[in-house]
């Protein structure tokens, strides 16, 4: 029986496909993964997949020569790195080796057809969560007058969320908020999945509901962004049992996540500044009604004045006793309004104590050593460290 040894048909096959492939192709394919080794070459797995069954698979190298001037080239078009996940365009030579067989030697990008795929995904998006009536589901909730407890998805560490944070808690008026951060990643291919299910624990039942939950970010390239347009994570939030808001930091166009979600603003600190003027109207609107009801019962004094001008003395005198205490009864009233208001309290030398998440503190037993809080008073707000605590028996 003949046969042909391994090298003489590898040598046929390199033969064989230079001569088929003797020009460089354009090739589209998905990123599997994508290592940098630390002699400057980079190495992807380029693969081709159909309903989520991969049907081709190639290797593919960018060598150092080429790669810095690529990957650069790359970012500045899109603002994000060659990673796995993405939709890419190269140019490559079809290169076999006897001992390394096959692979794509790539020399060549086109930056503009991976954004072009985050385009044509993102619409994919919007289209079936409106053939399933779910772009509108978030505005058929009602946010409440005054929201209170918030819970806000987003990194620990972004700036971000810091910034939402210090401008929310530190608000000039002194109104006091309850925030509770539910962790996740904001960009990448597992960003959706920790989102959503952040989502998922920040609205499950509990004794005391959160009013909102506030999906943060500062920021971010086009394709970093790209995951707020993930069709799984825009149905989380469509779905969401409670009102959604996002600040998620672009300068252009918003992302699918911002359409189905209940409000969406540009950055976080704008987010903040929503909630302070629910406040500040809320404020407004007692002080105009305080303003009303004076008015209305010094009207009312007037009118009874007049008609009493002509009556005998003694009548208009015990009719003065009822408009004395009609009197007593509206500084009453004013009082409990103003006592009312915590800017008050601040101005009248007390002191409102808060822990670490902008908690009331009530008590000095709810403190403990080297707890972090903040002490405000009607000038501001002063940050302190508990050295020691003294609870009386």
């Amino acid at each position: 029986m003949d046969c042909t040894d391994l090298l003489t048909l590898c040598s046929s096959l390199r033969e064989g496909l230079e001569s088929l492939f003797p020009e460089k192709l354009w090739v589209c394919a998905e990123v599997a993964s994508i290592q940098h080794r630390a002699n400057g070459h980079c190495y992807l797995d380029l693969v081709q997949s159909e309903d989520g069954i991969q049907k081709a698979k190639a290797k593919a190298i960018i060598w150092a020569s080429k790669y810095g001037m690529l990957s650069a080239f790359y970012r500045d078009a899109t603002g994000s790195d060659i990673t796995a996940g993405q939709q890419i365009l190269v140019r490559a030579q079809v290169n076999f080796s006897e001992l390394y067989g096959l692979s794509l030697i790539i020399d060549d990008i086109n930056p503009e057809y991976t954004l072009g795929d985050a385009e044509l995904q993102r619409r994919k998006t919007v289209e079936r969560l409106e053939e399933e009536n779910l772009l509108g589901a978030q505005s058929r909730l009602d946010l409440c007058v005054l929201p209170y407890r918030l819970a806000v998805i987003s990194a620990r560490d972004a700036a971000g969320f810091g910034d939402f944070k210090r401008h929310l808690l530190e608000n000039e008026y002194g109104f006091a908020f309850e925030v509770q951060l539910f962790e996740a990643s904001m960009q990448g291919a597992n960003a959706p999945g920790e989102i959503a299910a952040a989502l998922e624990l920040a609205a499950s039942p509990s004794g005391n509901p959160y009013d909102a939950v506030l999906i943060l970010r500062g920021g971010g390239s086009a394709l970093d962004l790209a995951c707020f347009d993930d069709y799984d994570l825009c149905k989380a939030i469509a779905l969401c049992p409670i009102p959604v808001l996002t600040a998620i930091g672009h300068d252009k166009d918003c992302h699918v996540a911002d359409i189905v979600a209940w409000k969406f603003v540009k950055t976080p600190t704008a987010l903040a500044d929503e909630f302070i003027s629910l406040y500040e109207e809320a404020d407004a609107y007692i002080s105009r009604l305080e303003e009303r009801l004076r008015m209305a019962f010094a009207s009312k004094i007037s009118a009874q004045d007049l008609r009493l001008g002509p009556l005998p003395l003694r009548i208009k005198q015990a009719y003065a006793g009822k408009v004395a205490l009609g009197e007593s009864k509206l500084d009453n009233l004013e009082s409990r309004i103003a006592l009312a208001d915590p800017n008050a309290l601040l101005r009248r030398g007390y002191t409102l104590v808060t822990d670490g998440r902008g908690v009331v503190l009530k008590r000095v037993g709810d403190m403990r050593r080297n707890d972090r809080i903040s002490v405000r008073m009607s000038d501001g707000t002063a940050l302190a460290v508990v050295e020691s605590i003294d609870v009386k028996k």
